[in-house]
């Protein structure tokens, strides 16, 4: 029998832009993220990978987590859209990067993209077989999702994965959800 590989997936903290519904930049969890990170249960592994920007790094911090940057966790780019509210953006270019996975109008990166990258970061974590946590954000977790269930790109904005949370996936020949209780 083949042994299972955990993949821990941390969601980072909450952030001004999540709380007022704006596209992120390169921000810092809010003094409420902080508080509700220090909080959390401790996680371990013999590897921690966090995305680059500084919320990811900050809630890794906090968790007690000091991991290596990886680049391929990073946010969603959501282009000229980045720093602007969300209800700013024209209502027929909203709902179509609600409702088109392919949609780049803003000049970042699609649904698709995510999905494709996190697949293949995914495929090296399973090839390389180190139990890992990875502190991200919610786009990369709802891709890793997507991968793991083998569901359509347009499921993407149907996952909500809140501030803080952990996604545990197993791997033994392919990806399981798997809940802990």
């Amino acid at each position: 029998m083949q042994k299972v590989l955990r993949l821990d997936l941390v969601s980072h903290g909450m952030t001004e832009a999540m709380r007022k519904a704006r596209f992120p930049v390169d921000e810092s969890l809010t003094e409420a993220g902080r508080r509700a990170i220090s909080g959390c249960t401790p996680l371990a592994a013999p590897r921690v990978l966090t995305g680059p920007e500084r919320r990811t790094v900050e809630t890794a911090a906090l968790l007690g987590l000091p991991g290596d940057e990886d680049t391929r966790l990073r946010d969603l780019d959501a282009g000229a859209w980045r720093g602007g509210a969300l209800m700013s953006v024209p209502q027929d270019e909203l709902y179509a990067w609600l409702t088109d996975p392919m949609f780049r109008g803003h000049g970042g990166e699609s649904v698709v993209d995510v999905i494709e990258r996190t697949r293949y970061w995914m495929a090296e974590i399973a090839s390389e077989g180190k139990s890992t946590v990875a502190v991200t954000h919610p786009a990369v977790i709802r891709a890793a999702l997507l991968v793991t269930l083998d569901a359509p790109p347009k499921s993407f904005w149907r996952i909500d994965i809140p501030p803080g949370s952990v996604t545990r996936l197993h791997y033994r020949g392919e990806w399981t959800l798997h809940f802990t209780a």
